[in-house]
C-alpha cells in the first residue's frame, strides 16, 4: 500500500502537471493559479485511500481525483465571488486578480474539465461513479442555497443546519470515498458504507470547525477565534444556544446579533460568555463524538482486512484532530 506521504506527492505532481490548453489564457490561467493554490487536497487522498485499500495501482485513478479536486475548487471561487472575498489561502482570489466575468467563466469550465476527468477508468461502474459525482455536486449547490437562506432567517432549527453543512461538505467527502471503492471494483455493500463513513466524519469536521471557531487556539486552528460570532453565522453553536439560553440570555445574545456598531473583541466575549453558561462546549462535543462513533461504525463493516483499513482510519482521525 502506499503511504500518505507518496499519495499527497502523487496527487500533487499530477495536478500541477495538468495539461490544459494554452489558450484563450484568460480562460485557462485563472484555473491553473486557483488549482495551484494546493491546500490539503483532503478529497483526492480519501479517494486514493479508499481505492487503496482494494487495488494497488493507485496512480491509474489520479484523473478521477484530479477530477474531484478541480471540481471542490470550482466550488471555492464561485464562493469567493459571491462573497466578494479579496485571498483565499495567502493570496487574491481570481475576481480580484481578474475580474468578475472571469472566475464566472473559468469556473464553468472547470466543472467541465471535471467530469472529463471523472469519466476516465470508470469501466462498468461509469454509471454508478457518474450518479455519485453529480448527486454530490448538485447536492454542494443545495447546500450553499440554503446557506445563503440562512443568513436572513433568525429561526434556523439544528435539523436544518446539519442537513445544510451535510449537502455543502459532507457529500463530496463521502463521494469521494464512495467513488474510489467503485473505480476499485468495490462491492454495491462496500461503496455504500464507506460513503456513510465519509458522510458521518464530514459532519464532525464541520462541527469541529464550528467549535474552533469559538474554542480553538489560533496558533493551532490557523485563523483568529470568533468569526462566525462576529458575522453571525447560523453555526452549530449559535441554533443550540439560542435553544437553551433562559430569556434573559436570549435576550442580551439577540442584542449582540442585532448590534451594528460594536468592538469586535467585547462581542466575542460577551458571546462567548452566553456560550460558557450553556456549556455549548460539552453540547457540541458530545454531538461530535455521536457522529464520529457512527461514522466509524459503518467503517468497521467495510468487507477488507483490517490492516487495510489503517491508513483511512489513521487519517480521518489526523484530520479530526481528536483534541477538542
Amino acid at each position: 500500500m502506499y503511504s500518505q506521504e507518496q499519495l499527497t506527492t502523487g496527487i500533487n505532481d499530477y495536478i500541477d502537471a495538468l495539461n490544459y490548453n494554452p489558450q484563450p489564457s484568460g480562460l485557462y490561467d485563472p484555473i491553473r493559479y486557483v488549482l495551484a493554490a494546493g491546500g490539503k487536497r483532503m478529497r483526492c487522498i480519501l479517494m486514493l485511500m479508499a481505492y487503496n485499500m482494494y487495488k494497488e495501482d493507485v496512480k491509474t485513478i489520479y484523473p478521477n481525483a484530479a477530477g474531484l479536486e478541480t471540481y471542490h475548487n470550482f466550488t471555492l471561487l464561485h464562493d469567493d465571488l459571491m462573497d466578494r472575498a479579496d485571498m483565499r489561502r495567502g493570496r487574491p482570489t481570481v475576481h480580484k486578480k481578474w475580474n468578475d466575468n472571469a472566475a464566472i467563466l473559468s469556473g464553468d469550465a472547470m466543472i467541465i474539465l471535471a467530469y472529463q476527468l471523472m469519466t476516465c477508468n470508470g469501466g462498468q461502474n461509469q454509471d454508478k461513479i457518474l450518479k455519485t459525482f453529480s448527486d454530490a455536486a448538485l447536492g454542494v449547490c443545495e447546500g450553499q442555497q440554503y446557506d445563503m437562506e440562512f443568513e436572513q432567517r433568525d429561526d434556523v432549527t439544528e435539523g436544518e443546519y446539519m442537513e445544510m453543512i451535510r449537502l455543502k461538505t459532507s457529500v463530496l467527502l463521502a463521494a469521494a470515498l464512495k467513488i474510489g471503492a467503485l473505480l476499485a471494483g468495490a462491492s454495491d455493500d462496500d461503496a455504500q458504507l464507506l460513503y456513510e463513513f465519509g458522510e458521518k466524519v464530514g459532519l464532525a469536521f464541520q462541527l469541529q470547525d464550528d467549535y474552533l471557531d469559538v474554542y480553538g487556539d489560533p496558533k493551532v486552528f490557523g485563523k483568529k477565534i470568533g468569526g462566525d460570532i462576529l458575522c453571525n453565522k447560523k453555526t452549530f453553536m449559535l441554533i443550540n444556544t439560542m435553544a437553551l439560553c433562559d430569556d434573559l440570555q436570549r435576550k442580551d445574545l439577540q442584542a449582540w446579533i442585532d448590534k451594528a456598531d460594536f468592538v469586535p473583541e467585547e462581542k466575542i466575549k460577551a458571546v462567548k460568555a452566553i456560550y460558557d453558561a450553556v456549556d455549548i462546549k460539552t453540547v457540541c462535543k458530545n454531538k461530535m463524538q455521536q457522529l464520529y462513533d457512527e461514522g466509524f461504525l459503518a467503517f468497521s463493516k467495510v468487507s477488507v482486512e483490517e490492516s487495510r483499513k489503517t491508513m483511512l482510519k489513521e487519517y480521518v482521525e489526523q484530520l479530526m484532530g481528536r483534541k477538542y
